[in-house]
């Protein structure tokens, strides 16, 4: 079921969870040709070139691939599988791109998580006839979700934590890292830095942190230990994907700004924590 969240991308931002239960059907040819299009016409802030491919384990063409996501899945009849070059920023570009995706997905009333490792790379790369300088990070189950949700969804949600998120200002700070920033004092922005913190993240780990000063907000990738360990920086994605929280929310606000990579040094950073970009208002 479709819900009216057309009015703000702040509440589907609120609305969507992670699905791991469908209910084994496969999708409308009206649903896929929606996010055929979203696919097609979206567009993030890095040099990047992210390719998209909705693959349905229902068609005949794939019936000999065993599209296998390790048993954390349920009734699930499609995917968009998701590939990038090995190029600095794809990851980041990726993120954005495809939680814009999600987003639209959510929108509509289909139901999606995001699976980084939980899969059968070999097989899904086959199906999209993966390139030799190519990785593909991400696989995303789409589908309806089901009515009723699966015993080891529930037992995932309560072992990842997927309620739980840092409080606000332990991920924003003023002027530098060793002031932490209260919500009632963010001003205009205190709601897209909300949507930031609300934003899903690898294990939920949230490794995303902003310093506020006068020109703009600053973001920075703190470092988990083990998250390389698959070939790619999976907390990469991560930014990008609040990247695209915090842009949505602000434009959805009317406040004008634009990214620039251009590096912002900040006093008192933290080990294992690395510049990203930052967002200048304007």
């Amino acid at each position: 079921m479709s819900i009216d969240l057309s009015k703000s991308i702040m509440d589907v931002i609120k609305y969507r969870t992670s699905i791991r239960t469908y209910d084994n059907k496969p999708l409308s040819e009206d649903i896929k040709a929606k996010l055929q299009n979203r696919m097609d016409n979206v567009s993030g802030p890095f040099n990047e070139k992210v390719r998209f491919e909705i693959i349905d384990k229902f068609d005949k063409s794939n019936e000999n691939i065993k599209l296998g996501t390790y048993g954390v899945i349920k009734g699930v009849s499609s995917f968009i599988v998701t590939s990038i070059e090995k190029n600095d920023e794809a990851l980041e570009q990726l993120g954005y791109i495809l939680e814009n995706i999600v987003l639209y997905a959510t929108s509509i009333g289909v139901g999606t998580v995001w699976l980084g490792g939980t899969f059968n790379k070999g097989e899904f790369a086959k199906v999209i006839d993966s390139k030799d300088n190519e990785i593909m990070p991400i696989v995303l189950p789409i589908g309806i979700p089901a009515e009723k949700r699966s015993f080891t969804e529930k037992m995932m949600r309560l072992v990842s934590g997927g309620k739980n998120r840092k409080i606000f200002n332990d991920i924003v700070f003023s002027e530098d890292f060793t002031k932490k920033l209260d919500e009632s004092k963010a001003g205009e922005y205190a709601k897209p830095l909300e949507m930031v913190r609300l934003a899903p993240s690898a294990s939920n780990k949230q490794p995303w942190r902003i310093v506020v000063d006068n020109s703009g907000f600053h973001f920075f990738l703190n470092h988990t230990k083990g998250y390389n360990s698959m070939g790619f920086d999976m907390e990469k994605i991560d930014m990008g994907i609040a990247m695209y929280h915090f842009e949505a929310s602000a434009k959805e606000l009317n406040l004008s700004g634009h990214w620039s990579k251009e590096f912002k040094h900040i006093k008192n950073t933290p080990k294992d924590t690395e510049f990203i970009i930052s967002w200048l208002k304007e």
